[in-house]
C-alpha cells in the first residue's frame, strides 16, 4: 500500500509546463499538417494517412492542453499549511467479527 503525503518540501514556484505542452503541439500540428498535403502532392497515401491520423491525436492533445489551461490554477497548500500525517492503519483496521457455526439443537 502506497501512502501519499505532502511533505512539505515541494517547490513554491513550481510551475505547470501546459504552456510548453501547448506550443509543441502547435509545432506538430504544422508539421503534421505539412506532411499530409505534401504526401498527398507526391502521391503517397498511406504517409499521408500516417500524417492525417497524427493530426489528429495532436489536435485532441491540443484541446485538452487548452482545456486545462483555461480551468486556471487549483488550489495548492502553502507553506503555512503543516505535512498531513500518514493514516495508522492498524488503528483503523477492525477485522470483521466470525460468528460461530450455530449448533443444532437435539430434542
Amino acid at each position: 500500500m502506497v501512502i501519499l503525503m505532502r511533505t512539505g518540501s515541494e517547490p513554491v514556484t513550481a510551475r505547470s509546463a501546459l504552456r510548453m505542452r501547448f506550443w509543441l503541439s502547435v509545432w506538430g500540428l504544422v508539421w503534421a499538417v505539412f506532411g499530409t498535403v505534401a504526401f498527398i502532392l507526391v502521391g503517397r497515401p498511406g504517409w499521408a494517412a500516417a500524417c492525417a491520423a497524427l493530426w489528429v491525436i495532436v489536435t485532441v492533445d491540443m484541446t485538452m492542453i487548452l482545456r486545462h489551461i483555461r480551468e486556471g490554477p487549483h488550489y495548492q497548500p502553502g507553506r503555512d499549511v503543516p505535512p498531513y500525517e500518514p493514516v495508522d492503519d492498524r488503528r483503523a483496521y477492525r477485522p470483521p467479527e466470525r460468528r460461530r457455526p450455530s449448533r443444532p439443537s437435539h430434542p
